[in-house]
């Protein structure tokens, strides 16, 4: 196939920095006043949808140095806590859009000494949903109580637990902090917000085999899910850390784990959600490439990136919290609408694409992956040996086909 990629988009793919962009051009076509219906005009125009779900980074400090974390939150180059009048002003920004959901996270937020009267703020705005993502090693019952009595319908808590037993969690994490995890599942679950309350699990070589077991722990806390992602190799698990993700194999061997363990995929069906497991219960083709402006990432430097994976620089607008986030969306739109012309060519251009028998059901993967593991947004998904693996092994029409007579 024929190389469609404009020669600009492409330049612009690989890592560099981006040129100047004339922001005064691209407001010039609104009021000096702006009002928060305009910059989703402007986003329609480029034919970008509304901001849905924004997460908002509200500090880079961190009780943990963890050696997989993708923002390097923890260490002494960390950013610090972002002003809470800054924070409000988003929060009033996003509101004014009705955006449906808010995301705070961090570094780790409740070392921000304002992140409940956040939470409590975007309840007031009426954010419908509002999720907390944090290690919950801080979380006390007072805590836990306020979290509890919120007042919102959509509430949830996700706690980062890198494995089933403390030698696995606290490799990666830090010597205590898988007890320190469980204590605050457990004020949690005290509270009433067991089925609020989400594990998320890092994918990484050294645990992945954990991942039934700890559907087992989730299940007997009363946790409402789990769910999992694979490391991304950028960021601290970039710089030699000793943080690798699984490979093809280790997969595959979850994979016949939850083919041939009846107890296990009953399990995993009521509260789990692995990407692989779900790569090979599905047939269905991906039916559109990437939604930037959707789910738009705000870093505690002020970055607004557009979605919470895509951390490419060239396509992120700086100084938010100065500008606001209606001017800010406005600065990204073009930015952003150049990156839906790259994602929606990737699966035909791709050379990885080409011969592969998944290529309908990836359509080239994560576009955010890619930047965060080889800098270019032209490259292959870094899980791509994984899927190939996956979808070459058949173990999918085995897995759909049990669970359809279960």
């Amino acid at each position: 196939m024929q190389n469609t990629v404009k020669p600009a988009i492409a330049a612009r793919a690989s890592r560099r920095r981006r040129p100047y962009v004339d922001f005064i051009f691209y407001v010039s076509t609104i009021d000096p006043i702006m009002s928060f219906s305009d910059p989703l005009k402007i986003l329609q125009q480029f034919n970008l949808r509304a901001p849905k779900t924004l997460t908002i980074a509200i500090t880079g400090v961190c009780n943990l140095v963890c050696s997989h974390c993708w923002v390097s939150a923890g260490a002494d180059s960390a950013v610090g806590h972002v002003g809470q009048q800054s924070l409000l002003r988003m929060i009033d920004d996003f509101a004014a859009m009705e955006g449906q959901a808010l995301r705070i996270t961090g570094g780790e937020p409740l070392c921000h000494p304002a992140w409940l009267e956040l939470l409590r703020y975007a309840v007031q705005r009426g954010i419908p949903e509002i999720l907390l993502q944090t290690n919950g090693m801080l979380l006390t019952d007072g805590d836990a109580r306020a979290l509890s009595q919120l007042g919102c319908s959509k509430l949830s808590i996700q706690i980062s637990l890198d494995g089933a037993t403390a030698a696995t969690h606290d490799r990666v994490r830090g010597a205590g902090a898988f007890a320190g995890a469980l204590a605050g599942i457990d004020r949690l679950v005290l509270a009433g917000l067991g089925d609020r309350t989400m594990i998320f699990f890092t994918e990484m070589q050294h645990n992945l085999a954990e991942i039934p077991e700890l559907l087992e722990l989730a299940s007997a806390r009363g946790i409402g899910s789990v769910v999992t992602g694979t490391l991304v190799q950028c960021g601290r698990a970039g710089e030699e850390s000793g943080s690798a993700p699984p490979g093809p194999d280790q997969y595959i061997q979850l994979l016949r784990r939850y083919a041939d363990d009846a107890s296990f995929r009953e399990l995993y069906l009521r509260i789990g959600m692995v990407a692989a497991i779900e790569w090979s219960r599905s047939e269905s083709a991906r039916e559109e490439c990437c939604t930037f402006a959707e789910n738009p990432y705000l870093a505690a430097d002020g970055h607004l990136y557009p979605c919470l994976l895509c951390h490419a620089e060239p396509f992120s607008v700086a100084s938010v919290f100065q500008k606001g986030l209606a001017v800010a969306l406005v600065e990204a739109a073009p930015l952003w609408s150049e990156l839906m012309k790259i994602s929606s060519c990737r699966a035909g251009e791709l050379p990885e694409c080409r011969d592969c028998t998944g290529k309908k059901l990836c359509a080239g993967g994560c576009m955010g992956r890619a930047w965060g593991s080889h800098g270019n947004l032209m490259s292959a998904d870094d899980r791509c040996d994984i899927r190939k693996k996956i979808y070459q092994a058949n173990i999918c029409h085995r897995v759909t086909e049990i669970t359809e007579n279960s």
